[in-house]
């Protein structure tokens, strides 16, 4: 059976209904080859534990579209989201077709217990504890992703593009390359069959541009180790307040407990590896569009110690 499906024996054997292991999940219909688009919602429906009315005659776009929109809005997750290919005619965070989600799905760098404490300890000495307190509050205060009449509200961090160049000698047939340049993050390549305004901060384009990393609250689920509380406990001292300064503007420190720091410091660690990223065009009333790309598009920040340039955090509007 794990032949013909692709799928994993113990992840066959396991799997029940449900909204765990979404990507893979989705990785696992992705091949799945048929000659009438409804068997492939079907397969979706069951896998999921979603009922989703069937349109008779529905475009298949937007019979998928519909089916992913709930899976988003019953579990909150963004799994759907990772995907390459084509935008959905539904919505252009979401696939086209079923078979984007072909690629294994992304597993993040996972740092070793010993790294991250090694991470934790540098960022003690050089982190404001106020600043990391309050990104760790504004993350944990987002709402999760949600669809409201096909329009995606994406909770994420945002890092504007500050320049796009084609590179020539580069291009295939359809797809173009893009040197891109986002604020706080290191340089990076981008291929897309969609044609993209070249532009600068010498030549700034009336269009704006953001790469941004969409936001699940997993990344707060981080077990409590007290070593970290123990290693941060002369770090902080409650009795006393400091201010220090912020985009030049005195910001009072907050009291936290050593534990609380710990979570915060070691959510700074994760923000500081390589993530996925969505590259976003603005539209016309603020909202915006995604722009689709035929690779993952890998990115990171130039440096983890400076909180305050993770703390562009908003909820999106996307078309």
């Amino acid at each position: 059976m794990e032949d013909g499906t692709g799928i994993n024996v113990q992840a066959l054997g396991a799997s029940q209904p449900g909204m765990t292991n979404t990507r893979e999940r989705l990785q696992w219909v992705s091949t799945h080859v048929t000659a009438v688009p409804e068997d492939i919602m079907d397969s979706l429906s069951r896998i999921f534990g979603v009922y989703v009315p069937a349109i008779h005659g529905e475009n298949p776009q937007r019979a998928l579209g519909r089916l992913l929109q709930e899976i988003v809005a019953e579990s909150g997750d963004i799994a759907p989201l990772d995907w390459v290919g084509r935008s959905s005619e539904f919505n252009s965070c979401l696939p086209a077709d079923v078979a984007s989600y072909a690629a294994p799905p992304r597993v993040p760098l996972s740092l070793s217990e010993d790294e991250i404490q090694t991470a934790v300890s540098s960022l003690q000495n050089i982190v404001a504890p106020g600043l990391a307190l309050r990104l760790h509050a504004l993350l944990e205060n987002m709402s999760p992703a949600r669809f409201a009449h096909r329009r995606l509200h994406l909770p994420c961090i945002v890092f504007p593009v500050t320049e796009v160049r084609r590179q020539r000698g580069l291009a295939q047939e359809t797809i173009c390359t893009y040197a891109v340049k986002a604020d706080r993050l290191h340089d990076l390549l981008i291929t897309s069959e969609q044609t993209l305004v070249q532009f600068s901060r010498a030549t700034p384009a009336r269009q704006t541009f953001l790469l941004v990393r969409p936001w699940h609250s997993r990344l707060l689920e981080l077990p409590d180790f007290a070593n970290d509380a123990e290693s941060l406990g002369g770090w902080f001292k409650p009795e006393s307040l400091s201010y220090h300064l912020h985009s030049g503007y005195p910001v009072k420190e907050e009291l936290a407990d050593p534990e609380s720091l710990s979570r915060a410091l070691r959510l700074i660690v994760r923000l500081g590896q390589p993530f996925s990223a969505i590259l976003l065009a603005q539209q016309r009333g603020g909202v915006y569009k995604r722009i689709a790309s035929d690779h993952d598009i890998i990115v990171q920040v130039k440096d983890m110690a400076s909180v305050h340039t993770m703390m562009d955090v908003r909820t999106l509007e996307i078309l």
